[in-house]
């Protein structure tokens, strides 16, 4: 069964991320690499690290708001009901689905992602997010994998972060190293069909792909419907590296109530 232990929870609440015990299987892992495939394929003038809304088709299959073709493989994903069991576990019952971003770092060239907040960069107030991150290659020190600092989620501070305008990187605004102990780190090192999840408050990166393996991961974005999307706000205005259109995004409640009766879930759709 897809539910968290008192350990895991435990975990997430004090450290700020975990790597839960439960895997999607293989057939479905492979079913979400030829999706993969497919989705690099049908966007070929998109870098493989910045297929944003991975999950949103535009009209008649082309590109969506964001410039990405998406796949339908990845929406299904996002509403795999083992992953929102989790999900609900950390957040509550009242989910919203509004992002997934397709983190594929090609072998030999894979950029880097600089050590960063994800909170940064999105217009959810108050700043509130499980995100799902799902390993569709493995995941290893070699190629890249998921790093975290333990722990720093626990101030629910948005850090200062400094813009680095550079064609290597992922994502433009790096947090700045006086606000942690890169010494702390840990390398997330995961298995295809493993996964793990981490607080909207916690600095996380990787390294850049120099090994021979690519490295792709799913990171699917969970909001309570306590927060609201703020679709007039866009806090690094156009400076995160990829490209984003919050104001025409859609949003799907994936269980229970929106709480704040305040997010658009008609836009988009």
């Amino acid at each position: 069964m897809a539910r968290l232990n008192p350990d895991e929870i435990a975990q997430y609440r004090d450290q700020g991320y975990l790597v839960p015990s439960f895997r999607l299987g293989t057939a479905r892992t492979d079913g979400l690499r030829a999706a993969l495939e497919e989705l690099i394929r049908i966007n070929p003038d998109v870098r493989p690290e910045k297929l944003v809304s991975a999950h949103v088709m535009g009209p008649d299959g082309g590109p969506n708001v964001e410039g990405v073709r998406g796949h339908p493989a990845f929406l299904e994903l996002a509403r795999d009901p083992d992953i929102l069991d989790m999900v609900e576990q950390v957040i509550g019952p009242d989910i919203i689905l509004w992002g997934c971003h397709v983190f594929c770092k090609p072998a030999g060239d894979g950029l880097e992602t600089p050590w960063h907040q994800d909170g940064h960069y999105w217009p959810i107030r108050p700043l509130a997010n499980c995100t799902v991150w799902v390993a569709i290659d493995p995941s290893t020190r070699d190629n890249g994998c998921l790093r975290v600092i333990p722990g720093s989620h626990r101030s629910a501070t948005c850090h200062p972060h400094l813009v680095e305008e550079r064609q290597d990187l992922v994502l433009q605004a790096r947090t700045d190293e006086a606000s942690f102990d890169e010494a702390s780190a840990v390398d997330i090192e995961l298995q295809p069909g493993q996964m793990s999840m981490h607080d909207v408050f916690m600095i996380h990166g990787a390294r850049v792909n120099r090994s021979t393996q690519r490295r792709t991961g799913v990171a699917l974005r969970y909001m309570p419907a306590t927060s609201v999307f703020e679709r007039d706000l866009n806090p690094v205005d156009g400076k995160s590296g990829v490209p984003v259109a919050f104001a025409r995004r859609p949003l799907w409640l994936l269980r229970g109530q929106d709480r704040s009766g305040r997010n658009d879930l008609r836009v988009g759709h």
